[in-house]
């Protein structure tokens, strides 16, 4: 019986383990990734990792304070502007439903911010007096081709009055000659007044050349028969007398192909004291995917753009003055470059295109990289650039210190939605004799959108990015990097749990920490089947330099350094305090980010005590707020102090 009674038990046993075993097997995978995943976690949370590594947190507001983050700025008050406008979202723009944020990372609140207008794609600089720039924006959603229902197009608007400008309002009907075919103004537009031509010869003006304006027209009704194949001249309808002769349009094809985002003139400053926008002057250009870059005068240089009609600004560029609060013509003479370009001011004053853009233009104007003379217009071409057709969606950032005038382009994919991605950085010195880029470290990936920032220590945080167009086909590329400015070289560190692509940024914040924002995935899946989600959460990398045993501290001091002044703060670390850096806060979108620079300060030391000497020069350091950090012996930075340069 006992015998018996072990046979049946071990019986028993053997069959619960049999069926355990086939349990296991058949969700072995599973109880692996639940393994993994809790290995993963607790091995990035051990404290000898994150000092190695750093440290990601994701940071997700309550449903309804999230927001599809297009721009964000860091602010000398310390908060964050988040800005969606529309946030790429058709729904919301016929809602007039535009959003703002403002993110204090300290205290880890949000607070909504009215928006005046639809600042989706707009561009943005910080200004002198610590206001943030903001100009152009959204006036009109891309239709693509089968969404079109109304042909439509580019009208040029001619007047041959030479003593009076011309209004012509939106509704205003246009009538072709050839065709017959009516097409309705959707805008008001000023046409200028005829220009009379003198001719020395005769003493005499022999005629007048038309004042133009441009506006977008559509058809009255849908369908392919309202299409126009061919130019045609058109009747202004509603016009009487010598108006109905001087007034006229010209159009080319008007049909129903696809409808590009079209841009606005509209102009703001925010506030960061006030937390207000204020209204200013317009651009004289309507522009969508402009770049801002501030000149050594305090002025703001504004260039490219899709303009009112959806084609891109015919290299117009304008600067704001913030005294007067108005824009004007940079030159007559014209420089067109394509969307979002990366133009950074040099020390020299020039204007230095690293060839870095972010979308729209042709593949064959203003692509390639050089040095714009904008005394002269005069453009000096730089040799050397590798993947020369992959600088769509690449990152540029300036190497710390700016004194050094090195430039490294990171990335970036073929034009519009190619597949094409580098995997290549390369580095441009421009202060040798004759400027070329040579290649640096490469990327594990073919790598478009990837965001780079600026560390205190003089290393910059390269992370994120996907290898295909808007992280097509699930491309999110879950890596981050350090490149070492001394050593040309990467190191890999801790990964980030959110994936960004297109739409993404970061921002080095006071504390020596990295905030990141966006990413606006074409799709859900890696199929490509389901139609992607904007990614709200926003991540902070806590970087290797933060969990060391101590860092040095900088006792409140001057708030304001003139440039060649000194200025003094106590410090009870001043003995291991090694260099000091003025960083330039960053104003993001796009992959652009032509606000960041770091500054090297000259230092001297006492007992308790450093002095910090701020260089000379007005094109190297910018009128503005800016963070001072110092770093130890080990590369530790202090949190920043807030100085202004007048």
């Amino acid at each position: 019986m006992k015998d018996g009674a072990s046979r049946r038990r071990a019986r028993r046993i053997a069959i619960g383990t049999v069926v355990v075993l086939a349990i296991a097997g058949m969700n072995g995978p599973w109880l692996y990734r639940f393994g993994s995943a809790k290995y993963h976690e607790y091995k990035i949370n051990r404290p000898e990792y994150k000092a190695e590594n750093g440290h990601w947190d994701v940071i997700d507001f309550p449903k309804d304070l999230r927001l599809n983050t297009i721009h964000a700025a860091l602010l000398h008050t310390g908060k964050i502007l988040l800005i969606a406008g529309s946030g790429n979202n058709q729904k919301n723009f016929d809602a007039k439903k535009f959003d703002t944020r403002l993110y204090d990372p300290v205290k880890n609140t949000i607070k909504k911010i009215d928006t005046p207008t639809d600042l989706f794609c707009t561009g943005h600089t910080q200004l002198a007096n610590g206001n943030l720039l903001i100009a152009g924006g959204t006036k009109r959603y891309e239709k693509l081709k089968g969404d079109v229902t109304k042909a439509g197009g580019l009208m040029i608007v001619h007047n041959e009055d030479p003593d009076a400008p011309k209004t012509i309002k939106a509704g205003t009907r246009f009538t072709g000659k050839e065709s017959g075919k009516t097409f309705v103004a959707k805008d008001n537009i000023v046409v200028p007044r005829a220009k009379k031509v003198f001719d020395p010869a005769t003493g005499a003006f022999q005629r007048n050349d038309p004042g133009l304006g441009r506006v977008y027209v559509e058809a009255q009704r849908s369908g392919t028969k309202y299409e126009t194949g061919t130019q045609d001249n058109y009747r202004v309808q509603g016009l009487t007398g010598p108006d109905a002769r001087n007034v006229y349009g010209i159009a080319q094809k008007l049909a129903l192909d696809k409808k590009d985002f079209q841009g606005i003139r509209d102009s703001y400053e925010f506030d960061p004291v006030a937390e207000k926008y204020i209204k200013v002057d317009p651009m004289n250009e309507a522009r969508w995917y402009p770049t801002l870059t501030t000149l050594s005068d305090g002025r703001v240089l504004s260039v490219s753009g899709l303009d009112e009609i959806g084609q891109l600004v015919p290299g117009k560029n304008e600067v704001y003055d913030p005294k007067t609060k108005k824009w004007t013509y940079l030159t007559k003479d014209v420089r067109q470059f394509p969307t979002y370009p990366a133009l950074f001011q040099m020390e020299n004053g020039k204007i230095f295109y690293s060839g870095s853009n972010a979308g729209y233009g042709p593949d064959n104007v203003g692509r390639k990289p050089g040095i714009w003379d904008l005394t002269d217009n005069k453009f000096q071409k730089i040799p050397g650039l590798s993947d020369a057709n992959m600088m769509e969606t690449s990152n540029t950032v300036e190497l710390p210190p700016a004194q050094s005038q090195k430039y490294m382009v990171i990335g970036g994919g073929g034009v519009g939605e190619s597949k094409l991605s580098s995997n290549k950085t390369r580095i441009v010195d421009l202060t040798a004799k004759k400027p070329a880029f040579t290649d640096g470290p490469t990327l594990e990936k073919g790598t478009r959108y990837p965001q780079a920032s600026v560390l205190p220590d003089d290393s910059i945080l390269v992370s994120g990015g996907s290898e295909d167009y808007r992280g097509r086909g699930d491309s999110n590329i879950h890596q981050a990097r350090i490149y070492d400015t001394a050593t040309n070289s990467f190191k890999r560190v801790a990964d980030p749990a959110v994936g960004r692509n297109y739409h993404s940024g970061s921002l080095l914040l006071p504390d020596g920490r990295v905030l990141f924002f966006g990413s606006d995935s074409l799709y859900a899946d890696k199929a490509d089947t389901k139609p992607g989600v904007f990614e709200q959460r926003l991540e902070m990398y806590t970087p290797p330099y933060l969990y060391r045993d101590s860092r040095p501290t900088l006792e409140s001091g001057e708030k304001t350094i003139r440039r060649g002044a000194s200025a003094t703060y106590g410090t009870a670390h001043a003995s291991s305090i090694k260099t000091a850096r003025l960083i330039r806060p960053s104003a993001s979108t796009h992959v652009t980010d032509v606000d960041q620079t770091s500054i090297a300060l000259d230092l001297k030391k006492s007992d308790d005590s450093i002095t910090v000497t701020v260089p000379k020069s007005r094109s190297l350091v910018e009128s503005g707020w800016y963070m001072l950090f110092v770093t130890d012996d080990q590369g530790t930075p202090s949190k920043a102090q807030w100085v202004h340069v007048p």
